[in-house]
């Protein structure tokens, strides 16, 4: 194995060691952005009824939520462009590049969280208690699954740019790289994303299966923009075949 190869799968390893550690977090005191009930009644949808529903659903609570929910999430998804970043990067740049790059990521995020935060707290004060934000929100993420805009985004998502090497042109081109990916990310995984912020019951389940998805997605080659409906089950083959050959070795 090159020193290149070695120091890759150090990278590889630490970011999802960090995802590992966010998902443990989660198991032993959830932090997700499911939202609580506010008890209204369907003709008691008052402004006095709206504020009792942001008192229990806190903006600084639903921000920590958000935040871990992303880094466990969305952080394996981020091992190929990190990769680019870095072996486009002189060495004294790589830390501060990376870190510009996650940082233009982070911000588009952080913004589409707002919205869509702000999505299901309508939702759920409009239908307190109600199995249809869930299905409303699913029908979304099947239809967006299906839609030629969303294999565009994809596509567009395994576009990693030339970077410049040297200055604040390096700097800016590291974070330019960062909001681009971060928006063409958010364009393919935001219907995924609400899924589980519906879910009440089984929230980390649907958080894990479209975590799954999502990192499967990344590892799919582009492909034409058409209406269809794939599986991406390439995630799953890769662990089939992994399995198959340390159970070979073992025997």
């Amino acid at each position: 194995m090159t020193t290149s190869d070695r120091h890759r799968t150090q990278i590889t390893f630490l970011i999802l060691l960090l995802s590992a550690i966010t998902w443990v977090m989660l198991l032993v005191s959830p932090l997700g952005v499911t939202l609580n009930h506010c008890p209204v009644s369907d003709s008691d949808r008052s402004l006095a009824s709206f504020q009792m529903f942001v008192q229990m659903n806190p903006i600084s609570s639903l921000v920590i939520g958000w935040t871990v929910m992303l880094i466990a999430m969305m952080l394996p998804t981020l091992i190929q462009p990190i990769h680019h970043v870095r072996e486009r990067s002189f060495k004294r740049r790589r830390l501060r590049s990376v870190a510009l790059f996650v940082a233009g990521y982070a911000v588009i995020w952080m913004l589409a969280g707002a919205l869509l935060l702000t999505t299901i707290m309508v939702l759920n004060w409009v239908l307190p208690g109600s199995y249809l934000p869930p299905i409303i929100v699913g029908t979304i993420a099947l239809v967006w699954q299906c839609s030629p805009t969303k294999q565009r985004c994809l596509n567009r998502s395994h576009n990693h740019r030339a970077l410049k090497a040297f200055g604040v042109a390096a700097d800016l081109d590291a974070l330019r790289f960062g909001i681009a990916h971060g928006v063409w990310c958010v364009g393919s995984c935001w219907a995924l994303m609400l899924l589980p912020m519906v879910i009440t019951e089984g929230h980390l389940a649907a958080m894990a299966a479209v975590s799954f998805l999502m990192i499967s997605e990344r590892l799919e080659r582009p492909m034409p923009l058409a209406w269809r409906l794939s599986l991406r089950g390439k995630l799953l083959r890769i662990l089939i075949a992994q399995t198959r050959i340390r159970l070979h070795a073992l025997l």
